[in-house]
């Protein structure tokens, strides 16, 4: 009973403030213009989804590609880093520029310099969603025991032996952490690439929508594809909250005493 009380909570927590927002909104009267009550914005989500969904499938489209881009390129790079301390000292800094340069500066100069906007867009996303994953995989492939490499190299395992039993096990965990950080990551990246091509009214994603209805005061309709993409990037967390179950709860305490 109390592991069910445990996991209810955050339900009980968010709808606890939808209804204080409700009854706020309505007590004080304040115009819809200014801030709109969750049963409006329902209401405009639920009137405007089939103008909204071509571009809500667009966002998605943007923010899962480049995550998948960060996954390939942030592990490929990682094993090249863990084999090669030179290769690190002399790329890593790269990593790092990359990671620190905000994306709303450096946007406006790849979407000049990219012929294609969806590609442009999807480097943007790629951008802020590659460094913790190439980082923390990085970190992974180091951690591994060193009483289990001196026993891997005693009983002679191969190169592959040892990346297949002792370096990816011992990356894993640190791997789908930076997974969880990157998901939310590509989709910020996305939507801030979005809102700058948006501007000059070249997009079709979810951040466009949003400075449409702002031109125009529509501010339930911000709303409405504003909760779309909260919505978005609630399901990649817990998506990938349970992908972490079902790679680490059998052997890992990460996971394994997460309700204990």
């Amino acid at each position: 009973m109390q592991r069910l009380i445990l996991r209810l909570t955050p339900a009980f927590t968010v709808l606890a403030l939808f209804a204080a927002w409700e009854a706020v909104v309505r007590l004080a009267h304040i115009p819809h213009y200014t801030l709109p009550a969750p049963s409006l914005v329902l209401q405009t989500l639920w009137s405007n989804f089939g103008s909204l969904a071509g571009s809500w499938w667009f966002t998605l489209k943007i923010t899962f590609g480049a995550l998948l881009l960060a996954c390939a390129g942030g592990v490929l790079i990682a094993a090249v880093f863990a084999l090669s301390r030179p290769v690190e000292v002399a790329l890593f800094p790269i990593a790092v520029m990359l990671q620190v340069t905000p994306i709303v500066a450096v946007a406006p100069l790849i979407l000049i310099y990219v012929e294609s906007t969806t590609a442009a867009l999807l480097l943007c996303a790629w951008i802020v969603a590659f460094f913790p994953i190439l980082s923390n995989t990085v970190i992974g492939l180091r951690a591994a025991d060193v009483h289990l490499r001196d026993l891997f190299r005693l009983y002679r395992a191969t190169p592959l032996q040892r990346l297949r039993l002792l370096l990816v096990p011992s990356a894993l965990p640190y791997f789908v952490a930076g997974l969880k950080i990157s998901g939310g990551l590509s989709l910020i990246g996305a939507v801030t690439a979005e809102m700058v091509a948006g501007a000059a009214g070249r997009e079709t994603g979810l951040a466009s929508r949003i400075l449409e209805a702002s031109f125009r005061t529509e501010t339930p309709k911000m709303f409405a594809a504003l909760t779309l993409l909260v919505l978005t990037g609630v399901i990649i967390f817990w998506g990938f909250n349970a992908l972490s179950r079902a790679l680490l709860g059998r052997w890992h305490a990460a996971e394994s005493t997460r309700f204990d």
